[in-house]
């Protein structure tokens, strides 16, 4: 099972995507957890990442965590603005199993 895991800055507006990526998984019979958290308390679960998903909000940290985590085996990505905006959880989800 991937774990994949939203940073926003305050940990609340990836909450509903998170929501929407649930309900894309259940719908496509994919198995993964997904949560999200505030920048400030990503340690907490940096040892239960595959996936570390940026929101736009945050996109500016991309470098940082690639070079900080990606080492570590954790792919980091900044979701889509407009797959944000949009709460497109389905179209998120699929572009991380791409990935994988």
């Amino acid at each position: 099972m991937k774990k994949i895991t939203l940073i926003c800055a305050a940990g609340m507006s990836t909450s509903l995507m998170v929501t929407k990526m649930k309900e894309a998984a259940k719908k496509l019979g994919e198995e993964v957890e997904i949560r999200a958290t505030s920048e400030s308390k990503f340690k907490q679960y940096e040892n239960d990442t595959d996936i570390l998903l940026l929101g736009p909000q945050v996109g500016f940290l991309l470098n940082k965590y690639k070079q900080t985590y990606e080492p570590k085996g954790i792919k980091v990505e900044v979701i889509d603005s407009i797959d944000y905006g949009m709460m497109n959880g389905e179209k998120v989800l699929m572009k991380v199993l791409e990935k994988i």
